[in-house]
């Protein structure tokens, strides 16, 4: 332990301990704007220089190491004079843009200038150079992400963060020198055209509005505010625990019912509990493992219940594609059984008709469940969803005290009722010990197996492995990149019967729409409060659920029946394949997109429908007769989709059609060039039956 001084108040710290910590541990704040406490400190922005005694100048407390006998100073007139000056360098460069930029209230920057309320002393510098005219400022091609560099302050965290120390993805690094100098895309292509997997870690750590999650929240209110429509919002287990930090709460403080009030309150028709599609999740695929575990094919089975990580198997691995659970995520489920199951019909004659749909959004921790909602095969089962923090916006939009609502409040049924099982999806280990809960049912050995297992839980970066009797290794990979080393060997091949990945470390817990913190133990504190709830759970297993075992007895008869199949089911396509872009159409198609279909195809493309239709020429012609010949689109149960032959066959191109005929297409592609951008189009389509 070593003692040291901060603005005259002794504090005391472990050996290794920086300056900045000191600072906090006597209570003095110290301003910063690039410091993350789980990423290495590059004091760039020079916020946190504080004065040391012998020491000939300031230095960045976010990494200078104090040293026993240490007397500190961060409040000398002329640190704080350099911090005026500092930040109104940044004003310049910075656009007036508070009133609507997504995290007004919340950015460090802004909230830096309002407390010292400071002025513009130079005029305005623009981002970017007339020089590189490559570097794109504002990019909003990303289902899952905005990009507007006019906004950052080159703190670096994103660079960091999608990088070797965080999730080693380097989809975004720094470019130019001197005011040049900005973080952009590698080769500056599109964000939606790199390989990024949209798990939003870099929205996490940004402190200003340069990196933010798709908004949704907007649309959301002012679809509830005009009640037209009959609305259902579904709620993630770490949701329920991490949006208390955004209204002054505790780490790890429980707001289920506060939540639920909230929701009710800003005009939500039904509150359901994505826990429900969790415990339905892993009925599904526990019968799926112990399905290929008796066959002895494709495994191990890894999940599929993180959409950063199936993207990251598509853009990277596709061979990988097979190991894949077919089992859609308990977001994807419960949107399909809101609008497509017999709750839809409870809801009047026109839903009973299937002419309308209710207006169903989620809440997720995460960014990457945008870009999972409007996958090809998934699109429409959900109209938005939010992130935890947007739904903070929401809430603070409309003037709801969150705080000081009932911590009492239940969720709608028939698709509200959830096990402890469900509830720790949320964590990074949970699926596996939840898959392992009810497997263990299934092979009538949950009497001698331990319902908790410890040795798959935690939030420390690595693989967890457990031993299961009877079954054999399983595995949790915490976070993308142990993910990615574990893949560099072929030892898992042979080593597991079944992988967990979650792309962010700890989870969902630590998902890239979870509110930003800066309590380096954060993500235990809502770990801690998951295993809580499971704890004091009545049911702890997915099975023991009533309402899932009614919806088997209704509607599904059995876990991975034909109905359960086609509800519950999806399939995979290797980016950029001929596959992907069929599934892509599909999906048009589906849903009657006319315009999104046509912007697959070259301008001049030929669509064989071999129907009586006949040969399709052109784009205006492909929009046309989607849009104006193909009959109306259902609602409800009766919309039926396109199904790929196979589920992850790279170069599988037969399909089952909504009639159940089954058709095989050929493709050819092509590379359209449009002004500097390029990319790959459907040239030609025949379709013939088999």
């Amino acid at each position: 332990m070593i003692t040291l001084t901060v603005n005259g108040r002794s504090v005391e710290l472990n050996d290794g301990s920086t300056l900045l910590d000191a600072a906090k541990g006597a209570g003095v704040y110290i301003p910063t704007l690039c410091y993350y406490p789980r990423l290495p400190s590059n004091a760039v922005c020079r916020m946190c220089l504080v004065n040391v005694n012998g020491k000939a100048r300031p230095e960045p407390a976010c990494i200078t190491k104090a040293n026993d006998g240490d007397i500190i100073e961060t409040d000398s007139r002329e640190l704080q004079e350099f911090r005026k000056t500092d930040t109104q360098w940044l004003l310049a460069r910075h656009p007036n843009d508070c009133m609507r930029c997504e995290v007004s209230g919340s950015c460090k920057l802004q909230n830096f200038v309002s407390e010292y309320q400071l002025e513009e002393s130079w005029g305005k510098v623009p981002m970017g150079s007339p020089e590189h005219l490559e570097h794109r400022l504002t990019d909003h091609t990303s289902p899952s992400i905005w990009l507007d560099l006019s906004k950052c302050i080159e703190c670096g965290l994103c660079v960091e963060a999608c990088g070797e120390p965080g999730q080693q993805q380097h989809v975004i690094g720094f470019a130019e020198r001197s005011s040049d100098r900005l973080p952009v895309t590698v080769f500056d292509k599109s964000l939606a055209d790199t390989n990024c997997i949209s798990c939003g870690q870099c929205t996490l750590v940004c402190p200003v509005g340069a990196l933010i999650e798709t908004p949704h929240w907007h649309d959301v209110l002012h679809t509830i505010d005009t009640r037209r429509r009959i609305s259902a919002v579904l709620v993630a287990p770490a949701t329920r625990i991490a949006i208390s930090e955004e209204f002054g709460m505790k780490p790890g403080t429980v707001s289920t019912g506060r939540m639920i009030n909230a929701l009710r309150k800003l005009g939500f028709d039904y509150v359901f509990d994505t826990n429900f599609a969790a415990d339905l999740t892993i009925m599904e695929e526990a019968t799926e493992f112990l399905a290929r575990f008796k066959n002895q094919k494709r495994l191990p089975l890894f999940t599929s219940c993180c959409p950063g990580w199936v993207n990251w198997v598509e853009i990277n691995r596709p061979d990988l594609l097979p190991h894949l659970s077919t089992t859609k995520s308990p977001q994807q489920m419960h949107g399909a059984l809101t609008k497509r199951g017999a709750f839809a019909r409870t809801l009047g004659a026109d839903f009973v008709e299937s002419t309308s749909e209710p207006y169903v959004v989620s809440v997720m921790p995460c960014t990457a469940k945008k870009d999972e909602a409007v996958r090809p095969g998934l699109s429409g089962d959900l109209d938005h969803v939010l992130t935890t923090r947007e739904l903070a916006r929401m809430i603070k939009a409309r003037g709801i005290a969150f705080s000081t609502l009932p911590e009492v409040g239940d969720f709608d049924n028939p698709l509200g009722e959830s096990t402890g099982a469900g509830q720790i999806f949320g964590a990074s280990g949970g699926v596996m010990e939840a898959v392992v809960r009810t497997a263990s049912h299934f092979i009538d050995e949950e009497n001698s197996l331990p319902l908790e297992w410890h040795q798959l839980r935690g939030v420390s970066a690595g693989v967890k492995t457990a031993k299961i009797p009877g079954i054999g290794k399983v595995a949790v990979c915490n976070g993308i990149a142990t993910a990615q080393r574990m893949l560099e060997t072929e030892t898992w091949r042979d080593e597991y019967v079944a992988i967990e990945v979650m792309a962010c470390v700890g989870g969902c817990l630590g998902g890239g729409g979870e509110p930003k913190s800066m309590d380096p133990l954060v993500l235990e504190k809502r770990m801690q409060a998951i295993y809580q709830i499971d704890k004091q759970a009545p049911r702890r297993r997915s099975y023991e659920n009533q309402d899932v075992q009614k919806l088997y007895a209704t509607e599904l008869k059995e876990p991975n029946s034909a109905q359960a199949q086609a509800l519950l089911h999806t399939s995979y396509a290797a980016r950029n394949s001929k596959r992907l872009f069929l599934m892509r159409f599909l999906d048009c198609v589906d849903r009657r997109d006319g315009k999104g279909a046509a912007s697959l195809f070259h301008p001049d493309a030929l669509w064989s429908t071999a129907s009586p239709f006949g040969d399709i020429q052109g784009t205006s012609d492909i929009e046309a007769l989607i849009n104006t010949r193909l009959p109306p689109r259902k609602y409800g149960p009766e919309y039926a989709r396109h199904r790929m032959g196979s589920t992850a066959d790279i170069n599988d191109l037969t399909v089952v059609t909504p009639t159940d005929e089954r058709c095989r297409f050929s493709m050819e592609i092509e590379t359209l060039n449009e002004g500097n951008q390029s990319k790959m189009v459907i040239k030609k389509l025949v379709r013939e039956f088999l």
